[in-house]
């Protein structure tokens, strides 16, 4: 649009994506949020020293502060967001919540007044009736929000939502309301301008979600039917105009399974997830929430708003799906999206990023790296493509969540439809531990590994070769092994399109494969040709062959000589310590409070320590009885990951 920008920065920002982008970069503060990014008078500050006309307040921090929208507008600054007063009535989700009431909007019951204490919320709680979501007012994207099936978990979550607002939002005011079980959660975009037109741009389903906060978008969602789309777009509507709302926000909804639906809360801002919306209904939400800012009418009116074909996004986080989702920081010693762009099935890969490679991942704000996004013009054609985009996703030196995602998308449930905001909880009670290959997959997996020993093998002969007096043979056997499935693989010719006969140890017939990979030693994405179908996984280095990683499945693939092979099942395997008397810190975190003292017995999920990391508490439990015998951390300690809280003895 020709407009030059502006970037605010605090210390741990300093080498940010953002700032590089900018035209201009102004430093705000220390890295905490509350010292930098949510101070007003920083901002504003920033504004006044580069001469800027307006401030978009971005996902989260500011930008749904009335107190801010109002400050910019004394000072003849524009904020490019809705009115101070839909702010107001919408960006408290108490305030909007009454509202919605008054307009007839369908709303889950609950308690909308202020909540003293921990003893009031439990009151509460018993009134509405368990199981209840505890709620920070000024709260989004998870933050502040817990949910409680009892009275301790009542007591727990007040606390933990309280600080988390408080330190996330500036606003420690929290309420309570009934948690509808098994839903989904479907919200509508809505735009307006100032001169009252409003329209919606269909729906999103964001059901699948942890801790609150979603991982996986679509649009438009599986379950709607036109006539529940119309409905819903219409309360949506109807509830902005009460507000004259003037800018790109979203009506969010908790849906039932007959299609029930529930006001929960309006974003007076934009979505992280608004790039669907944009992929299936071309309106780029920025563009004309900068349009409407500066007072021009909408370009469009309802009839002209058109869904076409589907859209996905995936949220890449910088968190271990293998340890409940747990927060990783670190440098990216890799990071190499896919490529943006066109599809020849017509699909369409997009990637929104803050991140490079070489660039680190803080402690200190939202763990997400990216957005990708892939549209098609069918639910399918989307699936797939990002499945694909997924799978070439290169992404090192942190814990991400790909491997969580790939097995989402091949969960029969998610190819169904059949989610709820329950999903992961109820696929993965125990914790993601990796999706299981099926013996088809695995048979490709350890031929495409046996090709690439065999490349690496052949390069080091070529080497030693040169040398004089040196020669080298290199088997056309090799044998596979992957936990407890072992391969034979016989590699037939020199070079480019090989035959492998790959015989496994059951009593079925070996199968033949043409195996086709440009893949050289050192290189972490290996893309394959399997009898002319692709197949791309990533694959790291170990001794005596690979671990590899591909669609959720994680594992090592041993590859040695015949000989080395029947000598393996002799060799001694390395057991790993015992730290079951241990409290370890699961990631870089600051301690909030230590819970227990020495000499306390603990029984099994008794709460002993609060750790904070990434603007989230996450609360540390006893996993059986005993007793606490040293206590190694106080509140306020910064700790690395594994570092020791405490340690406990028998009783």
């Amino acid at each position: 649009m020709g407009i030059k920008t502006v970037a605010v920065y605090s210390d741990a920002d300093r080498n940010a994506l953002h700032v590089k982008m900018a035209d201009e970069a102004v430093h705000i503060g220390p890295s905490a949020a509350n010292q930098s990014y949510l101070i007003q008078d920083k901002i504003i500050d920033a504004v006044k020293q580069t001469g800027a006309d307006a401030v978009h307040p971005g996902y989260g921090f500011l930008s749904e502060n009335p107190e801010f929208a109002e400050r910019l507008k004394a000072e003849g600054v524009v904020f490019i967001g809705p009115n101070p007063h839909a702010v107001v009535s919408m960006g408290d989700k108490i305030t909007s919540k009454k509202l919605a009431m008054e307009a007839g909007v369908s709303t889950v019951p609950g308690h909308m007044g202020l909540i003293e204490d921990a003893d009031d919320a439990v009151k509460i709680s018993n009134k509405v009736g368990y199981p209840v979501m505890i709620k920070a007012s000024a709260g989004g994207g998870g933050k502040g929000m817990r949910i409680a099936w009892n009275d301790e978990e009542a007591r727990e979550g007040f606390a933990a939502s309280k600080n988390e607002a408080a330190n996330s939002f500036g606003d420690d005011r929290i309420f309570i309301e009934k948690f509808v079980t098994s839903p989904r959660h479907i919200e509508i975009q809505v735009l307006g301008d100032k001169h009252g037109n409003i329209i919606y741009l269909g729906e999103r389903e964001c059901s699948i979600q942890r801790r609150n906060q979603k991982v996986i978008e679509e649009a438009p969602s599986p379950f709607l039917d036109e006539a529940t789309r119309a409905a819903m777009g219409a309360e949506s509507v109807a509830l902005a105009k009460a507000v004259d709302y003037d800018s790109a926000g979203t009506v969010e909804f908790i849906v039932d399974g007959d299609r029930n639906f529930y006001f929960l809360e309006m974003n007076t801002r934009l979505q992280v997830e608004h790039p669907v919306t944009e992929l299936i209904t071309g309106v780029d939400l920025v563009e004309q929430m900068i349009r409407s800012a500066q007072g021009e009418k909408l370009s469009m009116t309802q009839d002209d708003v058109k869904l076409t074909g589907w859209a996905l996004e995936s949220r890449i986080y910088a968190e271990d799906p293998f340890r409940n989702f747990l927060p990783s920081i670190g440098r990216l010693t890799r990071y190499r999206p896919p490529v943006e762009g066109k599809r020849e099935n017509g699909a369409i890969v997009r990637n929104d990023t803050g991140v490079f490679e070489g660039g680190e991942i803080s402690m200190f704000y939202d763990p997400m790296i990216a957005k990708l996004c892939t549209w098609g013009p069918d639910r399918g054609v989307a699936l797939d493509a990002m499945r694909d985009a997924l799978d070439v996703f290169e992404l090192e030196g942190i814990g991400h969540n790909i491997p969580f995602l790939q097995a989402v998308y091949d969960h029969d449930r998610f190819i169904r439809g059949d989610i709820t905001t329950g999903f992961i909880a109820e696929e993965y009670p125990d914790g993601f531990m990796g999706a299981e290959p099926n013996a088809g997959v695995m048979r490709k997996l350890a031929a495409v590994c046996a090709l690439m020993h065999d490349v690496s093998e052949t390069r080091a002969a070529d080497i030693s070769g040169s040398l004089p007096n040196h020669t080298r043979h290199v088997p056309d056997t090799w044998c596979v092994e992957i936990g407890d499935s072992h391969y034979r693989a016989d590699i037939r010719g020199e070079k480019g399109l090989r035959t492998i006969i790959m015989d496994d140890d059951s009593d079925k017939a070996a199968i033949e494969m043409e195996v086709l990979i440009n893949w050289l030693p050192g290189q972490s994405l290996v893309r394959a040709l399997i009898d002319n179908k692709p197949v791309n996984f990533h694959a790291a280095p170990r001794p005596e062959g690979y671990a590899v990683r591909h669609r959720g499945c994680a594992f090592n693939v041993k590859v040695r000589t015949p000989e080395a092979g029947q000598l393996a099942s002799h060799m001694p395997i390395k057991v790993a310590p015992d730290t079951s008397n241990l409290l370890l810190c699961p990631m870089p975190g600051v301690i909030v409070k230590v819970m227990v003292e020495v000499g306390d017995i603990v029984e099994d999920g008794q709460a002993l320590a609060v750790v904070e990391a990434m603007k989230m508490e996450n609360t540390l439990r006893a996993e059986n009885r005993a007793r606490v015998s040293e206590i190694k951390a106080a509140a306020g300690d910064n700790l690395a990951v594994d570092a020791v809280i405490m340690e406990f003895e028998a009783v």
